[in-house]
């Protein structure tokens, strides 16, 4: 059976208790004979063989399976292969976007815009909000898909990105090349047109380091986290360059703390995965005991300074004492399980720390678009 994919009577070879074997033209007259068509073995062998394969049953031990004929196919269910090959391929070009990390993005990008506007405002543009998280969200998803496209060789050799269309040989890389320059260079003139300059050059600008020297940088060097953190905290710069047309100091405290949140979230990313990285040839951790050092310190440092970051971010830098509290709570929250990752530096105490840092970010902006409000 281990070369052929179709089982028949032609390929059976069963041995009995007496250690003889009872090749297909033996096992066909038995049967015939067991069901009263002796007749047919004398006439035509290949007719027995011919009859077991649309039906009737095959005697194995002492129990009767039946073997079922299938029909032809018709003419429905020709047409329904082709249904689900455009479903299945959507779905792998939904997936190229990464939808994960793009509601994070629209979630750093939408608080970017809001803190951004005006204190007093006659109507809320919700159109223009609309326009920059269809526009961010579109070079985002390019961004993705050609990240994906670059290291598509790479994420082979990863169970965790083995699964991808591209690496799995689903999608052609031509075609994932061309989705994601389309939705890059769409969203980036979309954002200039239906928004405003500022904002199309940074999604620009971050779509163009995180290619060009975050991606290259991970194969090279453990430093390549800072590197990918620069473009990574773009987002609420976006938002906040769409909702104000300039950048000031307050939305640069949001950007610092997006930029060290990245640290604590992707070393537990890197920690759980390190055994694929180094199969794929990745560099994000660096060899040898200076491994576990240099994850504490990437981990430790960064969520300190978040600490104290988190403390200045609120609207024109007066916050709350609603926004101090949650904030103070929030960060210790974070911070415990930072420090339980590093003391155990395990896959379970990493991933507990990558469900800390997705459920920070999200509820941090909301205590900054509450105390402005």
């Amino acid at each position: 059976m281990r070369g052929s994919t179709d089982v028949d009577l032609g390929n059976v070879c069963v041995s009995n208790s007496s250690r003889c074997h009872h090749t297909a033209d033996t096992l066909a007259r038995k049967f015939a004979v067991a069901e009263g068509r002796a007749s047919w073995v004398a006439a035509d062998p290949g007719k027995v063989a011919d009859w077991y394969r649309i039906g009737g049953t095959l005697d194995v031990a002492t129990e009767s399976i039946p073997i079922i004929s299938v029909p032809p196919a018709t003419t429905a269910s020709h047409q329904e292969v082709p249904a689900l090959a455009e479903h299945g391929a959507l779905s792998d070009y939904w997936t190229l976007t990464k939808p994960e990390v793009n509601f994070l993005i629209a979630v750093a990008t939408l608080t970017g815009f809001y803190l951004g506007l005006p204190v007093q405002l006659d109507y809320f543009p919700w159109l223009r909000l609309v326009h920059t998280l269809l526009g961010t969200l579109l070079v985002a998803s390019g961004t993705g898909t050609l990240n994906q496209y670059i290291e598509r060789y790479f994420d082979a050799h990863m169970r965790r990105t083995a699964r991808r269309p591209l690496a799995a040989g689903r999608l052609t890389p031509n075609a994932v090349l061309w989705f994601g320059f389309a939705l890059s260079s769409l969203g980036s003139i979309y954002l200039a047109i239906a928004v405003n300059t500022l904002a199309s050059l940074l999604t620009i600008a971050t779509l163009v380091s995180y290619l060009f020297l975050y991606t290259p940088l991970k194969r090279k060097t453990p430093l390549c986290t800072l590197v990918g953190a620069f473009p990574g905290a773009m987002p609420p710069l976006i938002g906040w360059a769409a909702a104000s047309g300039r950048l000031s100091l307050e939305a640069w405290i949001l950007y610092a703390m997006l930029f060290l949140w990245q640290f604590p979230h992707f070393m537990a990313i890197a920690w759980m995965y390190r055994e694929d990285y180094d199969r794929a040839g990745y560099f994000v951790l660096p060899h040898g005991p200076s491994k576990r050092h240099f994850v504490s310190l990437q981990t430790v440092l960064p969520l300190l300074a978040l600490f104290l970051v988190s403390q200045l971010a609120a609207s024109a830098g007066r916050p709350s004492i609603l926004y101090r509290v949650g904030a103070l709570i929030l960060s210790l929250g974070f911070f415990y399980y930072g420090a339980q990752f590093v003391f155990h530096r395990s896959s379970a105490a990493a991933r507990r720390l990558l469900m800390a840092s997705i459920f920070y970010l999200p509820c941090v902006f909301i205590l900054q678009v509450l105390d402005k409000r």
